[in-house]
Order: C-alpha cells, then sequence, then structure tokens
C-alpha cells in the first residue's frame, strides 16, 4: 500500500471535480488527484444532461417542422436518434476525459475514494488500495444518486440513467414523478413511439415553477400523446420477474401498480422522484462528519463540498460555476494566484426544462418573491406579442413574464415558455447578477424580428412609474 502526497484531492471526476481541480491549480505550482470509480466526466457527459439533450434536440426539431408550413416529410428515425446519443457519450468511453485531465497536470486515479482521517483518502481501484495525502485540501464532488421510494426498490426499475441511455423502447411505460427527469424522458421516449403514462402526487409537474409554465409543459405532453394524470400515487407495485438486464433495456416482466383508479400494466416503470447528494460510504465518520454537516456546510477548514454533493442546486451549471469560484480561492489561499472578483452578494441560479415547450427561468418566481417579503409587479406577455417569436413556430403555445421589485425598480426573476427559450433567459440572468434597473433595461433594443421582442413587451407591460427616472412623476 503506497502512500501519495498531492496538494489537493478531488473525490469525483465529473464536471464539478474537474472544474475545481483545474482552477486550484492552473497557473501555480500545486498538484491535485482527480478521483472516481466510475466514468471520468461523471453523470453529465454519459447519463444526464449531454445524452438527455442528445434526445430531445431533434425531438424539437420535428416538432417545429410540422408546425411550419412548408415543410413535409420530416419524420423520426430512432435509430439514427440512438446513434446520436450514442455518440454524445462518447460511446461510454472515457478516455477522452482521462485524456484531458493528464493534459490539464492533474492526476486522474480510478477507484473509489473515501476519507481515513484528516487530509487522508483511501482509493480502492482495480489495482488494489491506495493511501493518498492531501497537504492543504480534500474536496468532495461526488455528485447525486436518485431517491427510489421503498415501493419500488424490488422491481429493478428504470432510473434517469436507463432512460437517457435506452436501448430497448418499452412498448408501454409509467414514469413515477413530475419535475424535470420526468417531463424530459417522457418528451424522448413518446417520440420514440412509447406509450407514457406520467403519474404525478401532486396537482401539476414542474412544481416549483410558474404555474403557467407547468400548465403549458403539461398541454404540451398531452399534445405529444402522453397519458397525464395529477393527485396520483402508487398504493402497490408487482414485478414477478424483475431483474436488471442491463442499461437500458427492459428489467424483466410486466410492472403493475396499484392506482386509485384500478391497475396500471406497463412494460417498464421509470422512477423520477428526485435526487439526494451522493455522500454514502465516503468516510465521513472517519473524520466526526455526518451527511448534515456536509449538506449545511459544517466543515473543517481542509475540507469542502461542491455541488451536487454540497446540497445546492443539482444543476451542472450551477456546480460548476461554484467549483470555479471554490478553486480560485484555493489557488489564492494556498498557490499566491491573483485573487479572483468578489461574487454579487446573491447569485441567481437558471435552469432550461427542454420540454415541449421549453421552459427557462432564473431568480424568484412570483410566488417566491412575495414570500421573501418583496412588494411585486409582474408583466407577462403571450409568445405570439412578438412577431420574432411567433415567426419560430405556427401556433406556438408559450408565454413569458418577469417578477420585479416595485420599490427598487430591479428584476427579481423571470420565466420564459416557448420555442427555444433556452437562447433567451442569458439576458435576465445578466439583468438580475448586475442588478439592472428595468428602466434601463428599456434601452437594451431588441433585433428585429427576433424572439428578444418579448423583452419589450415585457417592459412596457410594467407600471409606468417604473419606467421612468427615479422621483419623477
Amino acid at each position: 500500500m503506497a502512500d501519495d502526497a498531492f496538494d489537493f484531492i478531488v473525490i469525483g471526476a465529473g464536471p464539478v471535480g474537474e472544474n475545481v481541480a483545474q482552477y486550484a491549480t492552473q497557473g501555480t505550482d500545486l498538484t491535485a488527484a482527480l478521483i472516481d470509480g466510475e466514468l471520468f466526466g461523471g453523470e453529465c457527459s454519459y447519463y444526464a444532461c449531454m445524452p438527455s439533450k442528445a434526445l430531445l434536440r431533434p425531438v424539437s426539431v420535428l416538432r417545429t417542422a410540422s408546425h411550419l408550413p412548408g415543410v413535409t416529410g420530416a419524420t423520426l428515425d430512432a435509430r439514427a436518434l440512438l446513434a446520436r446519443r450514442d455518440a454524445w457519450v462518447a460511446h461510454y468511453d472515457d478516455a477522452g476525459q482521462v485524456r484531458w485531465a493528464t493534459d490539464a497536470g492533474l492526476r486522474p486515479i480510478r477507484g473509489h475514494g473515501r476519507l481515513i482521517g484528516e487530509r487522508r483518502v483511501r482509493v480502492e481501484g482495480p489495482d488494489g488500495a491506495r493511501d493518498l495525502e492531501a497537504r492543504c485540501a480534500v474536496v468532495i464532488a461526488t455528485g447525486s444518486v436518485p431517491v427510489v421510494p421503498a415501493l419500488f426498490r424490488d422491481l429493478a426499475p428504470w432510473g434517469s440513467r436507463d432512460a437517457t441511455g435506452v436501448r430497448e423502447v418499452p412498448g408501454t411505460l409509467a414514469v413515477v414523478g413530475g419535475g424535470v427527469v420526468a417531463v424530459e424522458a417522457a418528451t424522448w421516449l413518446a417520440a420514440l413511439g412509447s406509450d407514457v403514462t406520467l403519474l404525478v402526487r401532486g396537482e401539476r409537474v414542474l412544481a416549483s415553477a410558474e404555474p403557467f409554465a407547468s400548465d403549458l409543459v403539461a398541454a404540451g405532453l398531452r399534445s405529444a400523446g402522453v397519458d397525464v394524470r395529477f393527485g396520483v400515487e402508487a398504493s402497490g407495485a408487482h414485478r414477478p420477474h424483475a431483474h436488471d438486464t442491463g442499461l437500458g433495456r427492459i428489467h424483466g416482466g410486466h410492472v403493475t401498480l396499484d392506482l386509485p383508479d384500478g391497475p396500471l400494466t406497463v412494460e417498464e416503470v421509470l422512477v423520477a422522484t428526485g435526487r439526494r447528494p451522493r455522500l454514502d460510504d465516503l468516510g465521513l465518520d472517519a473524520v466526526g462528519l455526518g451527511r448534515d454537516d456536509v449538506t449545511a456546510g459544517r466543515l473543517p477548514d481542509w475540507l469542502l463540498a461542491v455541488g451536487d454533493a454540497s446540497g445546492e442546486a443539482p444543476l451542472t451549471h450551477w456546480g460548476k460555476y461554484r467549483a470555479r469560484v471554490v478553486g480560485a480561492d484555493l489557488a489564492h489561499r494556498f498557490g499566491g494566484a491573483p485573487p479572483d472578483a468578489d461574487p454579487p452578494e446573491s447569485v441567481p441560479v437558471p435552469q432550461v426544462i427542454f420540454t415541449d415547450p421549453q421552459v427557462a427561468t432564473v431568480g424568484l418566481t412570483e410566488a417566491a418573491a412575495r414570500d421573501a417579503g418583496h412588494r411585486v409587479v409582474t408583466s407577462s406577455a403571450p409568445w405570439d406579442a412578438a412577431s420574432g417569436a411567433a415567426l419560430l413556430q405556427d401556433d406556438a403555445a408559450g408565454r413569458a413574464q418577469l417578477v420585479v421589485d416595485a420599490d427598487e425598480g430591479v428584476l427579481l426573476g423571470a420565466t420564459f415558455v416557448g420555442p427555444d427559450t433556452a437562447e433567451l433567459v442569458h439576458a435576465a440572468t445578466i439583468a438580475l447578477v448586475g442588478g439592472i434597473p428595468v428602466r434601463v433595461l428599456r434601452h437594451a433594443v431588441p433585433s428585429y424580428p427576433t424572439a428578444s421582442e418579448l423583452w419589450l413587451r415585457l417592459l412596457e407591460d410594467l407600471p409606468v412609474e417604473l419606467r421612468r427616472a427615479p422621483g419623477t412623476l
């Protein structure tokens, strides 16, 4: 058993771990070991963001084409779609990610890492075990894992990895959940030909979004043939021949779910009921810590947690942002690198949900803003209020809304629902980060005819006093 010393040890080699290790060492003489027992590149690269968007984009383009007179004959080729997915996940081969880490001056080490003492990590890998020592800090960047309710654990249900890694398209599929994974997976699996039933325990999908966004997404799913059921929770679940047959393959015989209105029998069930930080078997007890200490930030100065593992927003772009901030701070503290500019007091978290229609949000919803004590003004506009937006897709359903602080005249949040709204939300993110008053935003002229004209309609809908200089009538 060999002892090896590095300045930093990063447990988890997904995008967050890669970023924190890179930013902690670049421009310095500091060293970092990057540890992972699975594929380097992490969940996002192989099982989440990249494959899901590779599957969803052609579906979105086909949907748009079907609503544009002059386009005929567009069809979905399932074999080609799955081949595109395979190309984007590099056929589940992480050689390129390992090469990137090495070229960046990092030391990739394959194996499961766990704490065995202060600044000490044991890695158990294909070549046995080795003990590593961190001269400066250990960073936990282990991501998150799905939460599977006890009712479904013995069914060998599909998880999000099976949904993105689909090889055998179920003829009938039940999706349990109403969050992002559930609605996105229902979108591409229905497009691939599965008869999808979406079982939502609450009264709407995307419960944390603006209600109009939830309604539009539910309507879009139904128009795509998904049977969306609200207020439904299974009381029993049965699968006599459950067994894991491999990624994206049907896991045994049919599944029967006991629902309030009678049994539902399907070929497969996808459980998409949330995720939690991946902190099990990490050796936290060896240093006197528990899961709650990590997610509450009660950590010694030599131990940090970043990304999903920290309990913050489980979004790749947010985890990478936090990794860059943390990594730059480590480089400054231990390597003498120049300090980063201080971030704003509050940094908003943007998110895009790639359903049909797309949902793009940043900042607070109207309800969250009121709950936080703000006096709120909202402005909204239908998608076709701007000709540039309406031109993107005939008969497109959508809506946009701004949430504004009535006293300060600054943006608190924004939601865009419609075709390609992913490309609209960054403007709102910049406005929030910069604290730009809406009276100033009026002078950011949108190009014509583009979907950005929605900004003009939204700003015009605000009370006139918010659009004038302070102190004027």
